[in-house]
This record gives C-alpha cells, structure tokens and sequence, in this order.
C-alpha cells in the first residue's frame, strides 16, 4: 500500500461567493481523513482565494474569462495546450467538480485522474454530468454550502458532518474597534440598496459613534462611495484592495452591511458581525453563512424576480422598488442585534 496521501483536485472556478461556499467541505474532509491533500482548479481572478483555506496545498489558475473575450488569440498563442500540460502534470487520486457547468467539466475532464460530480438530476448543467466516472444524487432543495459538504462526503466516502459549517477562516479575536464595513458594490443594478438609505444609515453609524469604511473595485463604485460619504458628511474612503487585504480588513471591522455580493459572503464567513440584503434574489440556497451573520430578505410582492433590472410597474419612492421593505432603520437594529451578540 503506498504511503502518499490521497491527493484530491477541486474544481470550482468561480464566483467568490460561491468559493467561499466551498470553504466547509475542505474542513469536513480534512477532519475525516487527516492526510489529505487538495489542489484547486480555480479562475485566475480568484487565485488567492484558494490559500486562505489550509487543507489547499497548491492553486492552478485557468483564464476562462479572459479567454472568451478573444478564443483566437488565445490559441494562437498557446494557452489553451500550455494549460493542459500543466494541468496533467500531477496525477490525482480523485478530481471534484463542485461547480457543475460545461465550464468546470470540459477542464476537468483534462486532469489526470476520476472525474466525479453531481448526477443529472441534481446539477445545473445536466451536460456536465456525462464527463463524470461518478455521479451523485444531492437535492438542490438545499444551501449550496451543504450540497458541497454532502458531495465531498459521498464523493470521498466519510458520513456526511451533522455539524454547523466551518469555513476555516476565523484567526484570532480583532483588537476592539468603532468601524463599520459597508459593501455598497454589485454586478446586478436590481441588487443596488438605494443611495439615500446607504447615506441614512451611514449618518446613523455616525450618531452612534461609528467609522464607517466604504471598499470600491471598480470605478463606479468609488463614485458611489464618494456621493454617499458627501450627502451623508460621513465615513471614509478606502483604498483600491486586493481580495487578500479585504479579507484581513473586513475580519477586523466591528461590523458589515452588504447587499448580494461575494464581499459579504466573506464577511459571513471570517465570522464578522454582518447583515446581508437581499431584493431581487433570496439567501435561502445561495445567502451568506456565518455564525454571527443576519440575512434580510424583502417583503414585495414580486420578490425575489431573479432580474437583473427593476421592472416593477407601479411608481416607487426608491428603485428598485423591493427595497422600500428594507429600511435604514431595520438594517440598522439587525446590525445592532448582530454587533450585540458577538
């Protein structure tokens, strides 16, 4: 019998929400076979994402994104065949793809070793689950995070954990601090708190003897912090973060408000006190998860639309429309709660 550990490729390229989602199933094996050893297949903007967890020995970056913005010259320079070979140089006892797509089953199928993943019943892409050697049943009426936890146990042979999820994230207790984290960036424009709320709580912050911080990425987001620090005369600014310093800086904060958005499932995560919104879509199999985490769901008629934009019909005193169920006052007192019992 050989001696080397068990070696396990993951396959999960993106977004970071749904990495994060990952995070419990590494821990769950890790505890039920002690010698294992993971590599993770992940999209090259996330690279860093992977080494938070530490059952991840090694990371391979593929640039799918990249790539589809210009397949030619992508492969007149290489990368593609560049990829492959890289990706065949270690043999693996196993390969997950936990994600479930064309995507993450056309690389995979690349890696040298059994391809597993969910049955065609219980993936998003039933195309996926024909590059599998195994299948497995999982119910999607079910969090992402323990339909992740139920495919790694399955899939590596240990019961399924019974525990709460542990995302491997939690370091030592932050140094006492009065500042608050507030995620105002999106993707969708329908998951967009309005500005006016974000400028009342933070003025409530600031009664309340808060800092509050506000990250940006991209540029439009900077001019939306920047409207809402002037309107509100409050909060701060921060500096253009890597993924890595936003981790270290929203485990330090006293406290997090964040609308739908991979920020705040990190936030959850790392254990921080955090309140989540929720209009267009619903928290129930994808929201935040954390010990210490509140998620707030719109109360609206056509809630959650799972639509990018607000096409709601009748006049509204903010857009999109869902959010008047979820007032500045009622953001602030979860916060309070979750701020009160950490």
């Amino acid at each position: 019998m050989s001696d080397e550990p068990m070696r396990v490729l993951l396959v999960k390229t993106s977004s970071l929400g749904d990495l994060i989602h990952s995070f419990p199933a590494l821990s769950d094996a890790k505890r039920a076979l002690p010698g294992i050893e993971f590599h993770w297949l992940v999209e090259e903007a996330f690279a860093e994402v992977p080494e938070w967890h530490p059952a991840v020995s090694a990371t391979l970056s593929i640039g799918l994104r990249r790539w589809r913005r210009n397949w030619r010259k992508t492969w007149k320079k290489g990368e593609l065949g560049h990829f492959r070979t890289l990706l065949q140089q270690t043999p693996y006892d196993l390969v997950i793809d936990a994600q479930g797509l064309l995507k993450s089953a056309l690389p995979a199928r690349w890696a040298r070793g059994p391809l597993v993943g969910y049955d065609r019943h219980s993936i998003r892409e039933p195309l996926a689950s024909l590059f599998y050697t195994r299948k497995y049943a999982v119910s999607r009426d079910q969090h992402a995070v323990e339909r992740i936890r139920q495919l790694f146990a399955l899939a590596l042979e240990y019961p399924v954990p019974q525990s709460s999820p542990e995302f491997g994230l939690e370091g030592e207790a932050p140094a006492p601090s009065r500042e608050l984290v507030f995620l105002h960036g999106t993707t969708w424009p329908s998951k967009h708190w309005p500005d006016a709320y974000w400028m009342a709580l933070t003025q409530m912050a600031a009664e309340a003897g808060y800092s509050v911080g506000f990250p940006w990425y991209k540029s439009e987001e900077r001019r939306r912090a920047e409207k809402i620090i002037a309107r509100s005369e409050h909060g701060s600014l921060l500096p253009r973060m890597g993924l890595s310093e936003m981790k270290q800086y929203l485990g330090r904060a006293s406290g997090v408000v964040g609308v739908d958005t991979g920020l705040a499932h990190l936030a959850a995560a790392l254990g921080t006190p955090a309140v989540t919104l929720y209009g267009p879509t619903a928290p129930g199999l994808t929201g935040a998860v954390g010990c210490r985490q509140k998620n707030l769901p719109a109360d609206w008629p056509c809630a959650p639309c799972m639509n990018r934009d607000c096409d709601y019909p009748d006049p509204s005193p903010v857009k999109p429309a869902c959010f008047q169920s979820l007032s500045p006052e009622t953001v602030w007192a979860a916060l309070q709660q979750q701020m009160a019992a950490s």
